[in-house]
């Protein structure tokens, strides 16, 4: 196993796993052939989407499990700008919501979902993992989704929860925040609208595999460059990401985030897998961020697929990287 860092540092070298290796052989051989034929030839229609979505949500459930102990509570709660939904969750041995919001850090999680799948219950399993080894308890939301919602609803909704986390008593400097995929994009969005209202910044920031340019443009050209994603066909998932983007341009300020050095950033960890054809968007990201001033560890992961710290079944890497992650949390203090 290789792991290559901001500072050009490898740890031990390989291909990944043998696990993994077979795994995603597996994968490219059966589930990316589906993806594309799934698509037809004028792409999915809203209704193939919503009608998909809970076999493919409860596929992702069986394949991340929750650690034994784990506790979650639902939240369903109306406030002004609209709702907040989600759940707390806890694998520390601990409540799942805090008690004294004053005296405790905790974590935002974002999950992905290609904006049109996916919730917290599908990512409680990692959730949980990074709950039991950082020691924190965790709010995941739950979001709107397209087709039925459109751009940027599920953006207004993440932003909606960080407010609704600090109404309760916490501090910004107490919350980090975790995303992976489309929950990275979302993230950047987070900060990007923390600046503009002079709200304050999280202490931290975990992205797994994750989305910069929700007009898959990006992701497009480095699979036409030869990336073969065991999973995800670029063409297919841009033709997803368009059922919740909608007429958005790619010049939105909320499509592609600009972030730069008049922001105050958190220190941030990313780790994208070196088979995936989102590698280049989290190349970007931290490209970016470091631009704006911000302290940004890039780890790529090879023979490692999307989200592949979701499934700790498949590919024992996902073990590692989360320990990685949750000791950049437990660095935040």
């Amino acid at each position: 196993m290789s792991v290559r860092t901001t500072d050009q540092q490898w740890r031990p070298k390989g291909a990944g796993s043998l696990r993994s290796r077979a795994v995603n052989g597996y994968l490219a051989r059966v589930a990316h052939p589906l993806m594309v034929a799934g698509m037809g030839r004028s792409g999915p229609s809203p209704r193939l989407i919503s009608a998909m979505r809970p076999g493919v949500n409860r596929t992702l459930v069986a394949m991340s499990p929750v650690p034994a102990g784990t506790r979650a509570e639902r939240v369903h709660q109306f406030v002004s700008s609209g709702q907040v939904r989600g759940e707390w969750v806890g694998a520390h041995g601990g409540p799942a919501r805090p008690d004294r919001p004053a005296e405790t850090r905790i974590l935002y999680y974002l999950h992905g979902s290609g904006y049109v799948v996916c919730s917290a219950r599908t990512h409680r399993g990692l959730v949980a993992r990074l709950s039991r080894q950082t020691g924190l308890s965790a709010f995941s939301l739950d979001y709107r989704l397209g087709p039925e919602y459109r751009f940027p609803s599920a953006g207004d909704d993440a932003i909606r929860g960080y407010h609704w986390l600090l109404a309760q008593g916490y501090r910004p400097e107490q919350i980090v925040v975790g995303g992976d995929s489309a929950g990275g994009h979302l993230a950047l969005d987070l900060l990007a609208d923390n600046h503009r209202r002079g709200v304050g910044q999280p202490r931290g920031l975990v992205l797994f595999s994750p989305l910069y340019d929700p007009t898959f443009d990006l992701a497009v050209a480095n699979q036409l460059r030869g990336t073969r994603d065991p999973v995800i066909d670029a063409v297919s998932a841009q033709r997803i990401l368009q059922l919740y983007t909608g007429s958005a341009t790619p010049d939105h300020p909320r499509m592609r985030i600009s972030l730069d050095e008049a922001m105050t950033l958190p220190p941030t960890l990313i780790q994208v897998g070196g088979l995936e054809v989102m590698g280049d968007d989290a190349r970007a990201i931290a490209r970016v961020m470091r631009a704006a001033g911000a302290d940004v560890r890039l780890q790529e992961w090879p023979g490692q697929g999307h989200v592949f710290q979701m499934f700790p079944r498949l590919a024992p890497e996902s073990r590692v990287a989360l320990r990685e992650a949750a000791e950049f949390l437990r660095a935040m203090g």
